[in-house]
């Protein structure tokens, strides 16, 4: 089947979808990439005052729409919280590392980063969880694609944290000089993941051919750790931190909200599968911990 897939231009958007593409090829079909141009990545506005809510999916889900393109792939972060009528997630391909990564001056870690230290993210929710396990250092807000970020460090930075998915993705894990556990320093929902979405009256020949590159326990932790945004109410770019693992059919995972201009942030456990995150707050544990 000749399939167009749409997908911003970026050095990374372009490798993540070449490498859907590649799959897709496994199977069979014959696909074309379709570059778009997003608000995300012509404007310089911190993203966090952009609203967060898809940003960078604007434009290529217009491209599907138009017709201009089969699919979309999408970091599945950065979709709009809120479901969208018109599409459908025809599949979440096998997930990448889904911490976060520091690249430090010097080899450092964490750990080590002297007081004061200044840490470039673009993020609010690295930065609340950097300021919950070390309030000494200075987060700084920063844009940019990923090499231009590594560029800084050593620089005007001490470090900065990127998601360890880009950084592989992008042939540059060798910059990373600490891999953050994912246990105690939780990611973004859905990171490290990649959607792939077509017209919710895609024909069936289209959905079964996106079917073939699904991989369901991907598909089951990224849908866990996004129900938690839903039941929030929270924007895509919120900070807002989740884990889910896939078991037996179960996911279970840990889910950690936070206020970065507060230095603080709630734990939360979930459980029962794929709608764990709709139960949010149920009770509270200890230490402000949050149990569903």
């Amino acid at each position: 089947m000749k399939l167009r897939l749409a997908t911003r231009g970026s050095k990374l958007a372009w490798a993540q979808s070449g490498m859907v593409a590649d799959l897709l090829r496994m199977h069979g079909h014959e696909v074309e990439l379709v570059r778009v141009t997003t608000h995300g990545d012509v404007t310089t506005a911190p993203l966090a005052s952009l609203g967060g809510s898809g940003v960078f999916v604007g434009a290529v889900r217009a491209a599907v729409l138009a017709g201009e393109a089969d699919l979309a792939v999408h970091s599945f972060k950065d979709l709009p919280t809120e479901p969208n009528a018109d599409f459908m997630l025809a599949a979440v391909p096998e997930r990448e590392d889904l911490a976060d990564a520091l690249c430090a001056r010097d080899g450092l870690s964490l750990a080590g980063l002297p007081a004061g230290a200044r840490v470039g993210t673009g993020s609010p929710r690295r930065a609340a969880q950097l300021l919950l396990r070390r309030p000494d250092l200075e987060p700084v807000a920063i844009r940019g694609n990923v090499e231009t970020r590594l560029s800084r460090v050593g620089a005007d930075l001490d470090a900065v944290l990127l998601a360890a998915a880009g950084l592989r993705r992008l042939g540059l894990a060798a910059a990373i000089t600490e891999r953050l556990d994912p246990s105690w320093f939780l990611p973004a929902p859905a990171q490290g993941a990649l959607a792939l979405e077509c017209r919710a009256d895609a024909s069936p020949e289209l959905r079964a051919a996106l079917a073939e590159v699904d991989d369901p326990a991907s598909r089951a932790a990224a849908l866990a750790e996004r129900a938690v945004l839903l039941r929030l109410q929270a924007g895509c770019a919120a900070p807002v931190a989740a884990h889910a693992v896939v078991a037996d059919g179960r996911s279970t995972g840990h889910v950690e909200p936070g206020q970065p201009d507060q230095k603080v942030a709630a734990l939360a456990v979930a459980a029962s599968g794929m709608a764990a995150g709709s139960r949010i707050g149920h009770r509270r544990g200890p230490r402000n911990r949050v149990v569903w």
